[in-house]
């Protein structure tokens, strides 16, 4: 699974702290470099990375969170031939939990939105929602 490639982004609004919304994005992916983009009102944080490294907090939390069956749900449902799409709550991600959301309406502030490009969704899927050895 070297063929990954995460996308992440979230708009800033302007009532809200950038540096806030970067965390919650460290928060779910770790140490991504995400860069402020602006935006007519307020910017957006745009951040890629390659590989499963990135992953692989979102994966120990889905463990710690005991949500690996909802998030499984979640993942297959925004699955194509080679992405794997969804939506986390901002501010939930904020204190270091995950929360899915839709694009539209159960984030107030917006989601951070993920999508992650790779060869084999289903392989990727199953990974991220596999219980620990």
């Amino acid at each position: 699974m070297d063929d990954i490639i995460l996308h992440v982004d979230a708009e800033v609004n302007p009532t809200e702290s950038e540096d806030k919304v970067k965390k919650a994005i460290e928060n779910m992916f770790g140490n991504i470099n995400a860069t402020a983009k602006p935006m007519r009102k307020g910017s957006i944080l745009v951040a890629e990375a390659h590989g499963k490294e990135p992953l692989i907090k979102f994966y120990n939390l889905l463990c710690r969170e005991h949500i690996r069956a909802a998030a499984r749900t979640v993942l297959l449902g925004g699955m194509d031939r080679k992405t794997v799409c969804f939506c986390l709550n901002k501010q939930v991600a904020y204190v270091g939990h995950i929360s899915f959301a839709r694009e539209v309406g159960e984030s107030p502030l917006g989601p951070i939105r993920v999508k992650i490009d790779c060869k084999n969704p289903r392989e990727l899927v199953a990974w991220l929602t596999s219980m620990r050895a």
